[in-house]
């Protein structure tokens, strides 16, 4: 790898771009789950969430979503639009899962009456907190324009993929999206994949995520491929 490195994290690596506008962006195979307490190198796994993610932004792209991505260079790299990544995610959920089901006592399964959005703040030395609107103002990460705006693009984004993974028999349970700051506008950046998605299959609610990794039921790269061949067909 020629390019200078900007910054590593635990599934990416952010390096120079070919101009003064541009990161390079490329995927690792390594597996992470609990703030890293849990690691594993996986081969493939890069490769399939870069295609998978860039599928995923280029329907995004067509339906009036602006991201970071630029064009692809290879199976795991990827020329994104620099931007100054606003330090809160935004988790949006459809069925209760994972720590929502833990926190509320919510089956997990069991489908919301209606659409929820949460911010966490990205910390991992603080183990991502959730954090509400008025405490991301108070410390000066985001201003309550920008949340609005973050809040209602998640929301269009949910709409979206809802739809188009409907189609593709899959149910997408919950997600986070991770947005920047570029030319004075908040565009959509990181990735959207099994990473940082829950799908299940729509007719067993078998998981094709990252929980499999996270939870010891089998081969996890099995999902991927499923959720990339699914979405080769309908994307």
């Amino acid at each position: 790898m020629s390019e200078k490195i900007i910054y590593e994290g635990k599934s990416k690596i952010v390096c120079e771009g070919p101009d003064s506008g541009s990161y390079i962006l490329r995927y690792k195979d390594t597996a992470t789950a609990f703030d890293g307490k849990k690691k594993e190198e996986i081969s493939g796994k890069g490769v399939l969430n870069s295609a998978i993610s860039n599928l995923i932004f280029e329907y995004l792209m067509k339906n009036g979503i602006e991201t970071h991505l630029i064009k692809v260079i290879d199976d795991t790299s990827a020329v994104v639009k620099k931007a100054e990544i606003v330090m809160v995610e935004v988790i949006v959920r459809n069925v209760a899962a994972g720590s929502f089901s833990k926190k509320y006592g919510v089956p997990e399964g069991t489908a919301l009456k209606n659409i929820t959005t949460e911010f966490s703040l990205k910390s991992d030395e603080l183990g991502d907190p959730m954090i509400n609107d008025s405490q991301i103002t108070a410390i000066g990460i985001a201003t309550a324009d920008e949340l609005s705006l973050m809040r209602a693009q998640a929301l269009k984004i949910n709409e979206l993929l809802c739809a188009l993974f409907s189609k593709m028999g899959i149910k997408l349970v919950d997600f986070k999206l991770e947005f920047g700051r570029t030319s004075g506008r908040i565009i959509l950046c990181d990735e959207i994949s099994p990473d940082s998605c829950r799908f299940w299959d729509s007719a067993t609610n078998k998981k094709l995520d990252k929980d499999v990794f996270r939870r010891d039921l089998g081969d996890v790269l099995e999902g991927y491929r499923e959720v990339l061949k699914r979405l080769e067909n309908n994307a």
